[in-house]
């Protein structure tokens, strides 16, 4: 089944309010916050489209739901994957590929970025164990040459940035219009 617009804004609302695995904002905080600094950093519908939406498989997973820091259970929840099936029928690889990316981004930013580790949350450090851990070099040159994989790596970088407390963003409706002008109608 792929979601509707309206189906994304009911994940939000019903669950946005859902801690963001260890971090002191919540889940819609987390998603509007890297859509924010996407939109800021001037990248294109799209990849706003897929800042918003990257953490999705979070909130369309049930057992993780219940939860409230997956990694200290020490549980992967694969959410980059969780959510494609959902998303597939309604978005391109421009939108896909950058959310099913953007955990492996992280592996691979702790490969090619000598300080990236050090600025990384507890639970960030958590779930790169859990992950898989930081790739060797020859990983991160596979991914880097991977399509979308430079989407992937700005993607990462916002999602780090997007767990401040009491950070004002603008509001869902306006990244939902932007998702609406990405979406497969």
């Amino acid at each position: 089944m792929s979601l509707s617009i309206e189906d994304i804004r009911t994940l939000f609302e019903q669950y946005g309010a859902l801690a963001y695995s260890g971090e002191p904002v919540s889940q819609l905080e987390h998603a509007l916050q890297t859509a924010q600094r996407a939109e800021q950093d001037g990248a294109s519908d799209s990849l706003i489209a897929a800042a918003l939406l990257h953490d999705l498989g979070h909130l369309l997973h049930p057992r993780v739901q219940a939860l409230d820091t997956p990694t200290e259970q020490g549980i992967d929840d694969l959410h980059q994957f969780y959510a494609l099936p959902f998303l597939r029928g309604n978005f391109t690889d421009a939108v896909l590929e950058p959310i099913r990316l953007h955990v492996d981004a992280k592996r691979c930013l702790c490969a090619i970025d000598a300080d990236y580790f050090a600025h990384l949350s507890a639970d960030s450090v958590r779930s790169l164990a859990l992950q898989g851990g930081v790739f060797d070099a020859a990983q991160a040159a596979q991914f880097q040459a991977l399509p979308y994989a430079a989407d992937a790596l700005r993607l990462r970088r916002w999602d780090d940035l997007a767990k401040q407390a009491d950070c004002a963003t603008l509001p869902l409706e306006h990244y939902l219009e932007v998702v609406g002008r990405v979406f497969k109608r």
